[in-house]
């Protein structure tokens, strides 16, 4: 044919590197205008704070590496991970706190192991886990609702806090409180039963209060990418159906010490996770039958974590293991080669 020779793959798709990750950050936008809402404008300013930081940070790392700053940017993968950690992050936040845990993400766990592409964990949860550990009292000041504040804070006096550490009443007790997860946790082990403990404020019907909004804006925003074939569905399956059936398992033995699947599913990062975490290509693994056991894996362990271990919401760290067992979840679970007798 006029001396070209056409040779496969003839299947073409539409979506590059900067499309996925913009649709990605777009199903986010929800949940954003429902935190904004309900909590004030922290988000707001940790996303603009973490976005500059991961921008300068990319930008620094890719001309150390001789590579071209301008394209690297435009891939959109900064953007995502500094969207990512600031909806993780408490919305009272001093400004350094996401600025080291960004520029932590960038540098380790995305540069040094290569770049976008070539990075065995996800740099957003890697960043989160770090400064959860280094700076346990800072990442476990959350807001409670504008609504149940008293006097909520101005646009001004976020931003003063944020930047001088200084707030109207001198202290944070009159704006901060336990996440749901973390109430939860602590009266159980006081030994208070879990329908009791789910009349307090913090509580809606089926989780925090305000986050059962944001969660459920972050499960259309899920669903969407899956119409949209930006993610496939095996990850997001497994594991909330894990944490969903465990959850529920452990209910019916004893209702008082376990709360019910629907406080699991809407409550902490499960949703974010499922959706927007555990569905990342790099750091998954890569067959369908492999997602499914890695998201299975990540409704174990996140389930375990938070009923058993340390911290209240573990999906973050289940998403690290996972991220970790990744390579052996694709070396065992490898298509057969075509043509293979068995």
């Amino acid at each position: 044919m006029n001396g070209v020779s056409i040779s496969s793959p003839h299947i073409h798709s539409d979506n590059s590197v900067s499309r996925v990750m913009l649709l990605v950050a777009l199903a986010l936008l929800p949940a954003y205008a429902a935190h904004l809402w309900l909590f004030g404008w922290g988000i707001l300013i940790n996303a603009v704070l973490l976005i500059a930081a991961a921008f300068a940070t990319e930008a620094l790392m890719v001309k150390l590496r001789g590579r071209d700053v301008v394209a690297t940017l435009k891939d959109g993968s900064a953007l995502l991970t500094a969207l990512l950690l600031a909806v993780a992050m408490p919305p009272l936040a001093p400004w350094w706190l996401g600025v080291v845990g960004i520029a932590f993400a960038m540098i380790f766990a995305k540069h040094l192991f290569g770049g976008l592409g070539q990075n065995s964990f996800n740099p957003a949860m890697v960043a989160y886990v770090v400064l959860l550990i280094s700076f346990p009292v800072q990442m476990t000041s959350w807001l409670a609702p504008v609504a149940m504040q008293e006097s909520p804070l101005s646009l001004a006096q976020h931003l003063d806090y944020t930047f001088t550490g200084h707030l109207p009443t001198g202290t944070l007790d009159g704006y901060t409180h336990a996440t749901t997860l973390d109430q939860m946790k602590t009266e159980i082990k006081r030994g208070h039963a879990v329908s009791a403990t789910l009349t307090a404020p913090i509580f809606g019907a089926v989780g925090g209060k305000g986050w059962e909004i944001i969660n459920g804006l972050l499960l259309l925003g899920g669903l969407w990418l899956l119409w949209k074939r930006i993610i496939s569905w095996h990850v997001p399956v497994a594991m909330l159906t894990t944490l969903f059936l465990l959850a529920g398992l452990f209910h019916l033995i004893s209702p008082a010490h376990y709360p019910g699947p629907l406080f699991h599913i809407f409550s902490g990062g499960a949703l974010l996770g499922a959706f927007f975490i555990a569905t990342d290509p790099v750091t998954c693994a890569t067959s369908n039958r492999g997602r499914l056991l890695f998201g299975i894996g990540v409704g174990l362990f996140t389930y375990i974590i938070r009923t058993w271990g340390g911290y209240p919401d573990g999906v973050a760290f289940s998403i690290l293991l996972m991220n970790m067992a990744a390579p052996a979840i694709d070396y065992f679970t490898q298509p057969r080669v075509f043509g293979h007798k068995s």
